[in-house]
This record gives structure tokens, C-alpha cells and sequence, in this order.
């Protein structure tokens, strides 16, 4: 009862209108992410290893994006320009998509998409932060990711609906790849008309571009944090093992959907969890079953192992990305917060880059289970790290 009486408390306007614009352009993003490597490999030719390096350079890009995003909206004070200005990028990007011939429009796509996310990510979870109490941060995100994932479930079951009408054997990427511009769209209006630019962090004169410095627990936690994500390649290869089983196209979308739906009902009892009874040890909870998501994926030879496998890395990330946002909010100032947010996620990306190309190369080189035995033991690795580390600091967060 708990969880439902104190909730409304940590939801204001814009963390509200916020989880719309999130769902919405997931909605969108998400028709395509199980069907785009799909795509790249059965239409446009391209093998496992351009899957990895097309993934990490979108990641990488975003990620530089997200510090630069990040520093430009502290020295400014503002949040909002930079929010509309990434999800309109991120929604242009989806009739760019549909006009790809060869590997390298996909690419291009992929870039604009992620220099819309690196621009608005930072401001927006600054925004969010400065929306609410901190009290109730690990609830807000939690409800921020809840809805983001909402839609990431949506969106795939869309595409499916949208295959269905198709002929058989004979889907029509370029026209899926059209419809989901519309959804995206609606998320820049519901943007612009609903949500507020929140009061920014008080200045001395003269010092409009000075921001606060990180903290040491800050760049600790992020150290810290990245031992995990040099084994968190992209999902594409979660669903690429599908594939392998012997999954057909509408098989991947109903599975990850599953995956989504499960991220969806969790993250917002996960980030009240986390106010209530601390967000690391919330997060280790994460990282134990994303170990054993992986683990499960290198071992799994049959597909009912896999429908599994995707509902229960679902929990995962419920336990795991909003709270993160949450701790670095905990761990950075209020005039240097989106700056935090695009160093700790720019930091990840740029390893997400080399942990997909790693995987790629593992994959092919070595054998499709061994980037799943590297992502697990990573995860280990760093769950230990800031379990140690939080009862050295006494945190109480």
C-alpha cells in the first residue's frame, strides 16, 4: 500500500509529460530495434561483425554527444531547447532509414538517431532531477523508465501488427520504418506544449559558465559502474541468439516485447524500492540477474530457454538503469547535474562501443556464447566493486 499512497508525491507535471515523450519516441524507436538488424543482415547483406561496429559507433556517438549535451545545458542554465532539439533529431532520423540501400544509410540513420539521444538525455534527467525532491528521485526515474519501456514494448508489437498485414515471408522493412515517424513526432508536440523548463541552479554574477566540479564519490561510482558495462554489448545479440534458435521475425519481436513488458511493470516498484531501502543494494539485485540472464544465453540450446531468458532481463534493467540516474543525481550538484548525467552515460556508451564491437569479434571468432560469459562475469566483477565501496562510504542513498 505503501508504493501507491506516496507515489503521486513524486511525480510532478514534467516528470509526467516527460514519461509520455519517452513512451512515445520508444513506441517509435522500438518498431525498428528488433527488425533493423534483422534487416541489415537478410536484406542488405551485412555480416554480424558490421551489426557490432554499426551499434557501437551509434552508442559512441551518442555518448560524446551526451557530455557535450551535458555542459552546454549547465554553462547555459537551460534543459528544455536541448530535450526538443534531440527528440526532433531522433524523429527525422526514422524516414532517413527507410531509404537505405546499402549498410551505410543505416549508419547515417543510426547517427542522427543518437546525436538526438547524446543532446537530449543529459538535459532531460537534469530536468527530472530538478523537477522533484530528492526524496523521491529513484521513483521518478523509476516511473521515467517505466514509461520509456512502455512504449520500447508498444513499439515492437506495432511493427508485428503491421507484419501481419503484409505478405507472408515478405515484409515491407522500408514501409515499418515510415509508420514509425509518426509516434516519434507526436512525442516532439506532446514536448513542446506540456513540459516546462524547470528553475535553473542560482549563479554569481559573472559566472554564467562555471560549473561545479565532479565529486570524487562521483568519478568512483563511475569507474566503478563501467568494470559492468566493458561486458554490456547491445542487445542486438540477444536477439541475433534468437535468431539462431531458430526464431522467425515475429518470434524476436514477441520475445523482446516480453522483455519490455516485464522492464515496464518493475521499474517504478524498483525505483520506490530504492528510496526506501538504498540504491545500490537495489542495483546489485540487477546486476545478479543480468549475470544470469547472460550466463543463461551462452548455455541456452533450446527456445523455450530463450522466451525465459528475455522476461527475466526484464529485471534487470528495472533494477538497475533509472536507479543509476538516481545515484548520480545523489552524487552531483544541482548546476553540474546534467554535466554528471553526460559524463556517466557518455563513459558507458563509449564502452558499450567496444563491448559491442568486442562481442562481434567474439562471436565470430570465438564462438556466439562467449560474449555472454564475458558480459556475466563483468557484471560480477562490478556489483562486487560498489557493494564493497557503498559500505566503506556509508552511504545512505
Amino acid at each position: 500500500m505503501g508504493f501507491f499512497k506516496d507515489m503521486k508525491s513524486g511525480l510532478s507535471r514534467n516528470v509526467t509529460f516527460l514519461g509520455v515523450v519517452s513512451g512515445l519516441t520508444d513506441i517509435s524507436s522500438e518498431m525498428l530495434y528488433p527488425i533493423v538488424p534483422v534487416f541489415l543482415t537478410s536484406v542488405l547483406g551485412a555480416p554480424m561483425q558490421v551489426v557490432g561496429l554499426i551499434e557501437g559507433l551509434a552508442e559512441a556517438t551518442a555518448s560524446f554527444v551526451k557530455i557535450l549535451g551535458g555542459r552546454l545545458s549547465d554553462k547555459t542554465g537551460r534543459r528544455k531547447p536541448f530535450v526538443v532539439l534531440g527528440y526532433s533529431l531522433s524523429a527525422i532520423s526514422k524516414p532517413v532509414l527507410a531509404l537505405a540501400a546499402t549498410w551505410h544509410f543505416v549508419l547515417f540513420s543510426r547517427f542522427i538517431d543518437r546525436v538526438g539521444k547524446g543532446l537530449r538525455t543529459s538535459a532531460r534527467d537534469a530536468l527530472i532531477a530538478g523537477s522533484v525532491d530528492k526524496a523521491h528521485w529513484g521513483k521518478a526515474f523509476g516511473f521515467h523508465r517505466a514509461m520509456d519501456t512502455l512504449g520500447a514494448a508498444l513499439g515492437p508489437l506495432a511493427a508485428l501488427a503491421l507484419i501481419h498485414y503484409m505478405p507472408a515471408g515478405k515484409p515491407d522493412y522500408r514501409f515499418i520504418f515510415m509508420a514509425a515517424f509518426i509516434p516519434a513526432l507526436l512525442g516532439v508536440g506532446v514536448l513542446l506544449y506540456f513540459v516546462k523548463e524547470a528553475a535553473a541552479a542560482p549563479k554569481s554574477p559573472g559566472a554564467a559558465a562555471a560549473v561545479t566540479p565532479m565529486s570524487a564519490d562521483f568519478k568512483t561510482f563511475t569507474v566503478l559502474y563501467a568494470l559492468f558495462a566493458i561486458g554490456n554489448s547491445s542487445d542486438v545479440f540477444l536477439i541475433m541468439k534468437a535468431k539462431t534458435m531458430g526464431f522467425s521475425l515475429t518470434h524476436v519481436i514477441l520475445a523482446y516485447t516480453g522483455y519490455n513488458l516485464v522492464y515496464a511493470l518493475l521499474a517504478s516498484p524498483a525505483g520506490w524500492l530504492s528510496d526506501k531501502l538504498g540504491k545500490i543494494k537495489t542495483m546489485a539485485f540487477g546486476f545478479l540477474v543480468f549475470a544470469a540472464v547472460y550466463l543463461g544465453f551462452a548455455a541456452a540450446d533450446r527456445p523455450w530457454m530463450i522466451w525465459a531468458l528475455f522476461a527475466l532481463y526484464g529485471f534487470y534493467g528495472a533494477f538497475n538503469e533509472g536507479i543509476a540516474k538516481a545515484v548520480v543525481s545523489h552524487l552531483s550538484a544541482g548546476d553540474n547535474r546534467a554535466s554528471a548525467m553526460g559524463y556517466f552515460q557518455g563513459a558507458l556508451g563509449f564502452l558499450t562501443f567496444g563491448a559491442s564491437v568486442l562481442a562481434g569479434f567474439l562471436w565470430d571468432k570465438v564462438s556466439p556464447a562467449a560474449p555472454f560469459v564475458v558480459g556475466a562475469s563483468c557484471a560480477l566483477i562490478s556489483m562486487s566493486a560498489l557493494f564493497i565501496w557503498t559500505r566503506k562510504k556509508g552511504f545512505a542513498f
